[in-house]
This record gives C-alpha cells, sequence and structure tokens, in this order.
C-alpha cells in the first residue's frame, strides 16, 4: 500500500498527518491517533493502519501533541472534517479509532457529532484501544460520560490487566450504554498491551485481526 504524508491545517499551526491507501478505491476509511505519549508513529498505530490499508481500508493516522482533552478533540474533529471534504477520498464513512488518551478524544467527538443536528452518518462507528476508563488506583471517578451518550457501533480492544481500565468496570459501563458494542479483551496484557510470554508482535496481530473483523461486520466490506 501507499503512503502519504499531508499537513492538515488547524488553528495557525498544522497536524502531521499519514494516509495508508489501499491499491484499490476504498469505501470506508479510519482515522486513528495515538495516547498522552509518543506520536502517530506509535508501533501498533503503524501496524494498524497498514493492516487495514491491505484490506482495503483508508486509515489517516496523526500526531496531536498536548494533555488536554478539549484541545485534542478538536483536532480530531478538524482531521475528521478534513477528509470529509477531501476530493483525492470520496468515502462513505468513516470510524474513528485512537489509543489510551487518543481513544477518549475520539470518544469526545463522536458524542459531539451524535448530538449535533448536522448528523450525516459520516461518522460510523468509534474504536477504543485501551480507553484510559480511570486513572491508576483512582477507580471511583470513571471516565463514562462520552460513552454512555454515544449511538454508533463502539469496539474496545483493552487488555485484561490494563491498569487504567479495571475488567469488570468497563464491562459496567458497556451494559449500561445504549450503542452496539463489544469488548475484545487482550489476555493478560497491560494498559501498553504488554503480556507476558508473548512478543508484542504477536500481541499487535490479534489487534489488528479484532479490528478488521469488527469493522467487517459493521460495513459493508467484501470479503477479502
Amino acid at each position: 500500500h501507499l503512503q502519504v504524508k499531508v499537513k492538515i491545517p488547524f488553528g495557525n499551526k498544522y497536524l502531521d498527518a499519514v494516509f495508508s491507501v489501499p491499491e484499490n478505491k476504498p469505501t470506508y476509511g479510519v482515522i486513528l491517533t495515538h495516547g498522552a505519549g509518543g506520536d502517530m508513529n506509535f508501533p501498533h498505530l503503524v501496524s494498524l493502519a497498514a493492516c487495514l490499508a491491505s484490506h482495503g481500508v483508508l486509515c489517516l493516522r496523526f500526531t496531536c501533541k498536548g494533555l488536554n482533552i478539549a484541545y485534542r478533540a478538536k483536532a480530531f474533529k478538524t482531521v475528521v472534517e478534513y477528509l470529509k471534504l477531501s476530493d483525492d477520498y470520496k468515502l462513505s464513512g468513516v470510524f474513528l479509532a485512537g489509543r489510551s488518551m487518543g481513544s477518549r478524544a475520539a470518544a469526545s467527538v463522536v458524542r459531539q457529532l451524535s448530538q449535533g443536528d448536522d448528523d450525516d452518518d459520516f461518522v460510523q462507528g468509534l474504536i477504543c484501544l485501551s480507553y484510559p476508563l480511570h486513572r491508576p488506583k483512582l477507580q471511583s471517578k470513571l471516565r463514562d460520560e462520552d460513552l454512555l451518550l454515544i449511538r454508533c457501533p463502539v469496539l474496545f480492544v483493552s487488555g485484561s490487566a490494563d491498569e487504567m481500565c479495571e475488567k469488570q468496570l468497563l464491562e459496567g459501563v458497556v451494559s449500561k450504554m445504549k450503542a452496539p458494542k463489544k469488548i475484545h479483551w487482550i489476555d493478560k496484557a497491560n494498559h501498553g498491551m504488554a503480556a507476558k510470554g508473548r512478543t508484542a508482535d504477536d500481541v499487535m496481530e490479534e489487534i489488528n485481526a479484532q479490528v478488521f473483523l469488527w469493522l467487517r461486520e459493521n460495513t459493508e466490506l467484501e470479503h477479502k
């Protein structure tokens, strides 16, 4: 697949971004961003983007530094608009995806868009990798307000030993969600998706396979 670097205008700055472009004309896209540390070249994101592009899904991953969730969400919204208005790629819809803090930003944008009047079905779903439901050891304060208001399909991929997403707590939140939802637990993996006795590549393959499977169930993607 082809990789195309772009700079997306954001306020008086630019966001660095990379398109992973499938060989055939894509119908759907995934916008992907990183957690609090690192950038769009985080290995899990690079791996997922390559996997999606090889299966015919356009992937646009971007970097937005900054630890303010509202700022990150604003940047994400700008990227959604950018892709929506793109002349190069005419998509039927996109899925918003993020890792850790990036998934919180994605959830915030999906909620904003689903509550707005301009809901035109461009955003079709949400993919949360290592969603940080709470701070480590602070399980009394859950970051679930966006999740409970979302209406489109949501996929969670989390480690069963994630110190920022206690298994029973996420299952409790998910049971209250009105949206169609699915959780895939990576056995014994922590917040960084490291699992004892498994290589990083092995874990990434499992994540990628689950994300693509779920996308295929939630779109009209042909079985490739």
